[in-house]
């Protein structure tokens, strides 16, 4: 397990390249506003990483004759970001979305062809995760057929070892610096892709698997077999499997003036006892998630005899989980707090509460609640003896094939 205090998330934008009129496609209307199985290609391109947990920007890049196109589809997301017009090819296009995201100075940044709409949850973790370790990914996929070169007059006149060879997709990942300087210093080239731009700024590319069902949209073709894969559920979206789990959490109270809840410092009249800060909600919250998870509790992952977490922020332990549901292919769909105590008052910190756990999630506000009650007088609580709260978690995890 990584030290949490070592895993503090990068911030992670996305640019949509979708610019492009499709000219191979052969219809009237752009390629990726086709409809691929009751929503537009673009939709679902843009989707997956609206839903992503990691994702914190998404910056469409949009032909500016298609802004009539792009302002009816059903997106609604605080991580979306106002659709910019793209340039004369796919790098200018590429520049005008990083040049967007630079006042949100995002740490990583992954940049996806609008007319990919399979890309599956698991490929994205592979290349944010790689960015880790890397200033540059690639998803592809290793070439599995005899490659064979021809000359002019289409003779064969050779093999080629496919071992040295893979298929370059999207998304590709950068740290987001230095991709941006590299768009900068190269502004007149015409790179097909992102890792061509970097190896020509000898930045090294690393490669990570992706899935054969992340095609793209280019002929007509295409969209049938897009079509097909989504049938038969080859996509990870429409394969969801949700699991919720439970979390309790108990803490007594000790001298001191303020008790952490929910990430935020309460004053009071007590503090709360514990090895960590004793932020019971948060407590209480993490056995929630690891037990939706299958993950075991939160003892065994933050033991009390380990002297790493003696008065540690619980908020750590958040992220933690946080880390280890994503890399197992998870997404928190849903949080549900409930602050047991005669006193403090929650009500006026509730707000507060639920962005400062919404952001340790990296979900939507709207998905994370906190309710406050009393026991009425009765049991330890209700003798203000100490503070108890409960959690619930909703997971979706994605089935592979």
């Amino acid at each position: 397990m990584t030290d949490p205090s070592l895993s503090q998330d990068r911030s992670v934008a996305v640019v949509i390249v979708a610019a492009g009129r499709g000219q191979r496609f052969g219809e009237a209307l752009p390629k990726q506003y086709s409809t691929l199985g009751g929503m537009t290609v673009l939709e679902r391109s843009i989707q997956c990483f609206l839903e992503h947990p990691r994702v914190t920007h998404v910056q469409p890049v949009i032909a500016e004759a298609d802004q009539h196109l792009f302002q009816d589809l059903s997106l609604k997301s605080d991580k979306l970001l106002d659709a910019v017009p793209g340039g004369a090819n796919r790098q200018a296009s590429v520049r005008a979305g990083l040049y967007a995201l630079a006042d949100h100075n995002p740490d990583l940044v992954l940049i996806h062809d609008g007319a990919r709409p399979l890309i599956r949850v698991d490929t994205i973790d592979r290349v944010i995760s790689a960015l880790y370790e890397d200033d540059a990914v690639v998803a592809g996929i290793p070439a599995s057929d005899t490659l064979r070169k021809v000359d002019d007059a289409g003779h064969s006149c050779g093999m080629i070892d496919r071992g040295e060879i893979w298929r370059a997709q999207t998304p590709q990942g950068f740290t987001f610096e230095k991709i941006l300087a590299a768009h900068r210093a190269a502004p007149h080239e015409n790179f097909t892709d992102d890792a061509a731009l970097a190896e020509y700024m000898a930045i090294p590319v690393k490669l990570v698997e992706d899935h054969i069902s992340n095609i793209k949209i280019t002929h007509p073709d295409d969209l049938a077999i897009a079509e097909a894969l989504l049938s038969e559920g080859m996509q990870a979206d429409v394969t969801a499997e949700v699991r919720t789990g439970f979390g309790y959490d108990v803490h007594r109270f000790e001298t001191g003036d303020h008790v952490m809840l929910c990430g935020l410092s309460v004053p009071h009249t007590s503090g709360l006892a514990g090895h960590s800060d004793a932020d019971v909600a948060l407590h209480a919250l993490v056995d929630a998630l690891l037990g939706a998870a299958g993950l075991e509790d939160i003892g065994a992952h933050f033991p009390p005899s380990d002297e790493r977490w003696c008065g540690a922020s619980s908020s750590l332990f958040v992220e933690e989980a946080r880390r280890l549901i994503t890399e197992a292919g998870g997404q928190i769909s849903n949080v549900d707090v409930t602050i047991i105590c005669e006193a403090p008052k929650v009500g006026p910190y509730r707000g507060e509460m639920r962005q400062r756990v919404a952001d340790l999630l990296a979900i939507d506000i709207s998905r994370v609640n906190i309710k406050a009650t009393t026991t009425e007088g009765l049991g330890f609580t209700g003798r203000s003896e100490g503070i108890a709260a409960q959690a619930v978690a909703t997971l979706q995890y994605h089935r592979k094939n």
